[in-house]
């Protein structure tokens, strides 16, 4: 398995925060709003029901369909691998196909649910496993077009050799979709590409240079649908304590021409570190990051290049900084996960309106996030503002309302 692209840093942990205004940075972002001490309006939202997997394997990334019932998922278990589909409403298992098991699965094969994109089309990597030192892993992709089939009835093939994806960028409202990842050979150079996953169409591939790009620079990747670009947060520093804060990028997928400016300093000597997640709305034109050692929330107009940054409620540090970040759209929400909540016991997603104002404290959760391979994540169907999560067990996921 090779899915992550650097575990959150913890090489320093946070001493103190300071609740005084940041400072402009060098790319024009305006000062930034410290809210140190700050509670939810209201604790509401509620936990449903929990899924577990069929055959009680790990999950190896998972998603939803935004605008149905139908979720997907990918299961591996000692000796057993399989994909597995889910009744969003029930927490049921649909179907389980694609079961393989025996010494292939032994030796190191195994799938990763890659997302579902516009039109329900679920997108699985089959990694066969390589010899080491001698041979690469091969990522063959299949697709469930649409999910609600139930089979593995379709083949995405990229256009570089031995591509391995690490991050999509989530949207199911169009059909031109990116993606990022690396060539299992060579130097393993970067790129995003730009697909129509269900019908196995490409557009441009997009070379990232390693400086700025790097996996250890933790690339996070959101997509604007309306403008046609990737918007990604890249850490310089690598995450390291003292460092500059992490980079906002637009990169246009028709043309591959890349812009960026830096983000809002974070309080005291200690810095950001990693951002480690973004969402976006593409009607607003807002993003919503989050950043490791200060434990903060950030809120771009990208577009203008302008950014404010807000504290994670009760004055959390870095054991408690937040997650994954999922962009509600319709109701101009982004939601938080916080692995170790700061606003009850266990975990919590926390839900703020695009001002970065905290709507919402969701507690009662317990992130599984064991694998450093698959990190926590958020799949949400805006229309009926529910949700799910990993969670409780790393077998498991956790429906949610908001």
């Amino acid at each position: 398995m090779n899915r992550s692209l650097i575990s959150t840093s913890s090489c320093l942990v946070l001493l103190a925060l300071c609740a005084c205004a940041g400072t402009t940075t060098a790319g024009g972002v305006t000062p930034a709003t410290h809210l140190t001490h700050f509670t939810a309006v209201r604790d509401g939202g509620s936990l449903g029901p929990v899924l577990t997997t069929s055959d009680h394997g790990q999950i190896f990334g998972f998603d939803i369909n935004s605008n149905g019932n139908d979720g997907l998922l990918a299961s591996a278990l000692t000796g057993e691998i399989s994909v597995q589909t889910f009744d969003e409403k029930t927490g049921s298992i649909t179907k389980t196909i694609g079961s393989i098991s025996g010494k292939k699965v032994v030796k190191g094969d195994d799938y990763v649910a890659d997302g579902i994109f516009a039109g329900d089309v679920g997108l699985v990597d089959f990694q066969k496993a390589g010899i080491p030192g001698q041979t690469p892993t091969k990522d063959m992709y299949h697709l469930l077009n649409p999910v609600t089939k139930n089979r593995l009835n379709g083949r995405w093939i990229p256009p570089l050799k031995l591509f391995n994806v690490l991050e999509w960028a989530p949207n199911q409202s169009t059909e031109t979709s990116v993606v990022f990842g690396y060539q299992r050979e060579g130097s393993d150079p970067l790129d995003l590409i730009v697909s129509d996953v269900g019908k196995n169409t490409f557009g441009k591939v997009i070379g990232l240079n390693e400086t700025d790009f790097a996996l250890g620079t933790q690339p996070q990747l959101a997509e604007d649908t309306v403008n046609n670009l990737a918007v990604m947060a890249t850490s310089p520093s690598f995450g390291a304590a003292g460092g500059p804060p992490p980079v906002i990028w637009t990169i246009d997928l028709k043309s591959g021409k890349k812009t960026h400016f830096s983000g809002v300093s974070c309080p005291g000597s200690v810095g950001c570190g990693y951002a480690n997640g973004i969402g976006y709305d593409s009607r607003t034109g807002i993003a919503c990051t989050t950043t490791e050692l200060d434990a903060g929330v950030e809120f771009y107009n990208v577009a203008k290049e302008t950014g404010t940054r807000v504290q994670l409620p009760n004055n959390a540090s870095q054991l408690s900084s937040g997650a994954f970040v999922a962009n509600d759209a319709v109701n101009g929400l982004f939601l938080v996960a916080q692995p170790v909540s700061t606003t009850g016991s266990g975990s919590s997603i926390q839900v703020y309106n695009e001002s970065g104002t905290l709507e919402e404290s969701i507690n009662g959760f317990s992130f599984s996030d064991a694998s450093t391979v698959i990190p926590v994540r958020i799949s949400i169907n805006p229309t009926s503002r529910t949700g799910w999560v990993n969670g409780p067990q790393v077998d498991q996921l956790q429906e949610f309302s908001y």
